[in-house]
């Protein structure tokens, strides 16, 4: 079996599944390890709280190319409501609820 290598971690489990989704679709066979120690959240040590993607050695090189073209590609937004920023995967504020607008940050 070919060794495998962390791509990313971290601890945002909502994440880690999108961005397993995203290189699954591109064809990079995705293991995510963690995500069930983060029903321990406030009681583990907090580096038992990470999430992390694998991938085989031989696809690392395109996976990261494909992580930093979905950052370039979905940039932050700027809610017209209360002016705060989010991020590129939120469809709703943050800070007050309201739904994406077209103006980007």
């Amino acid at each position: 079996m070919e060794e495998r290598k962390v791509l990313v971690a971290g601890g945002n489990l909502l994440q880690a599944h999108t961005w397993k989704g995203m290189l699954e679709t591109c064809g990079i066979t995705v293991e995510l390890r963690g995500e069930a120690l983060m029903g321990g959240v406030g009681e583990l040590p907090v580096d038992m709280q990470t999430v992390e993607l694998w991938v085989a050695e031989s696809q690392l090189e395109q996976a990261q190319t494909q992580l930093a073209l979905l950052d370039a590609e979905q940039p932050q937004w700027q809610c017209l409501q209360c002016h705060e920023c989010n991020e590129a995967s939120f469809e709703l504020c943050w800070n007050c609820g309201a739904e994406r607008s077209e103006s980007h940050h």
